[in-house]
């Protein structure tokens, strides 16, 4: 086997840094909101369980629009659908920074989600098909950034916003960002060409994109007993009912569940679902355990989980580079290891734990988070048709956030569970963690062993 590689053309690294300027805007928009939350009660003289309906509807409105992304995409063109979800984001925030109630802002979050909802996968898709099979690692690297860099960065930029020029601040920032990834993405991303006239599979969205928001709706209530079980319910149903018309219909399915016979892409799936689990699960809470157990404040708390984005972002390159040169079975496996190492010490913290022990073990976790998440995007499309990539994206995406949303309500509800001291809580929630964390190595044994051929 040769070590040769071929080289990330300007072209390639061009259109990198233009998706990831259009993507910073979306994830740092989640993170930043979360601190404003506290600003928004105060402002509209309202309850916390009311304004938290601003993150639950940009959640909902993200997970109903992800289906249909891939065959909007497959029918107009991925740089069509990339400005036009630019443009709803951007148009989405500004509305948002004029909200004039806490009902108008929820529906102007909607709006913005609609937009949001699409940037992640459409950007996806447009490095998976400049990049090519024996590139693809070192460009979901570079993808892989706003993911890694909003946990960090958002939280902090979010509380200087507020605590110096007010909430609706967290969503004008919004404004330049995304005004310079317009401008940026008329000029340097190209039009495959690829189109396809079909129709949408209309039956299908009216199914499958309920279905998800019932199941991420039912999710977000389960820490109120009884409260989540009827969303739940009919989310399964709908789900359910979208498998069976999917697998009947003669055309093409909004999401074809007939990709997964296809093992690198089942394999991936199903490792960002688990992976997700863990992963979200853990960095709702970290921040808390800084916070109730340590007394910690929020922007305390967020500097404090600096070294895991740290990990993650000196791993990213080193995570791309070993991918495309000797697979991806191998990288995920070191990094299951790693988050593994990181996650068994938080099962033993206490109120006093070593705040540097704490600080490496978090170094480590991220690293390993990089070494699992950047291998299983590349080899998610390993041997897959350029036509199937959009079909493949809008499944990837939709599994991860369902699997976001199970890890986080989950883990909260276990937690709320526990009764005794509340650092006992936290580490015997963090050995659901490590549970979470140590069953992503049964998918991970059916990732590629090798890494693609190269094409000359």
């Amino acid at each position: 086997m040769t070590s040769t590689m071929p080289r990330l053309d300007r072209a390639v690294v061009k259109l990198s840094a233009v998706v990831v300027a259009g993507t910073i805007t979306a994830m740092l928009d989640m993170t930043m909101v979360t601190v404003a939350l506290a600003g928004m009660t105060r402002a509209f003289d309202t309850s916390i369980a009311t304004v938290q309906w601003v993150n639950t509807a940009y959640l909902l409105s993200i997970a109903m629009v992800i289906p249909v992304t891939g065959r909007l995409a497959e029918r107009f063109g991925t740089r069509a659908m990339w400005l036009f979800a630019l443009a709803a984001f951007t148009a989405g925030s500004a509305l948002c920074g004029t909200a004039w109630s806490v009902g108008s802002l929820i529906a102007f979050r909607v709006a913005q989600g609609i937009g949001g909802g699409m940037i992640v996968p459409l950007g996806i898709m447009i490095l998976a098909h400049a990049a090519g099979p024996e590139r693809r690692g070192r460009v979901m690297a570079i993808a892989a950034v706003p993911t890694q860099l909003a946990p960090i960065a958002g939280p902090l930029l979010g509380g200087l916003l507020v605590d110096s020029l007010g909430w609706r601040w967290i969503f004008y920032a919004n404004l330049p960002i995304c005004l310079l990834a317009l401008l940026l993405s008329v000029r340097g991303i190209p039009d495959n060409g690829q189109r396809e006239d079909r129709r949408i599979d209309l039956r299908g969205l009216a199914l499958l994109s309920p279905a998800i928001a019932l199941i991420v709706f039912g999710l977000s209530r389960t820490g109120t007993p009884g409260h989540g079980l009827l969303p739940l319910t009919a989310g399964a149903i709908l789900l359910a009912a979208f498998a069976v018309h999917a697998w009947r219909t003669p055309g093409t399915p909004l999401v074809d569940p007939r990709l997964l016979a296809h093992r690198a892409l089942a394999a991936a799936s199903a490792l960002n679902f688990v992976s997700r689990l863990s992963i979200f699960g853990a960095l709702m809470l970290i921040p808390l355990y800084y916070q109730q157990v340590r007394g910690h404040d929020a922007l305390t708390a967020g500097l404090l989980m600096a070294p895991q984005s740290l990990g993650t972002m000196l791993a990213l390159p080193y995570a791309g580079r070993l991918t495309d040169r000797i697979g991806a079975r191998p990288v995920v496996l070191t990094g299951i290891a790693a988050t593994t190492l990181g996650a068994l010490a938080y099962t033993q913290v206490t109120a006093h734990t070593n705040a540097l022990f704490l600080a490496a073990s978090l170094l480590v976790w991220g690293i390993g988070i990089a070494a699992v998440a950047v291998p299983v995007a590349a080899a998610a499309y390993q041997g897959l048709q350029p036509a199937m990539i959009p079909s493949a994206t809008s499944a990837l995406t939709m599994i991860q956030t369902i699997g976001a949303s199970v890890g986080a309500a989950v883990l909260a509800a276990i937690l709320q569970s526990h009764t005794g001291p509340l650092d006992a809580a936290f580490a015997d929630t963090f050995w659901w963690v490590l549970g979470f964390t140590a069953l992503a190595l049964i998918p991970a044994l059916l990732l590629p062993m090798r890494p693609p051929p190269t094409v000359h």
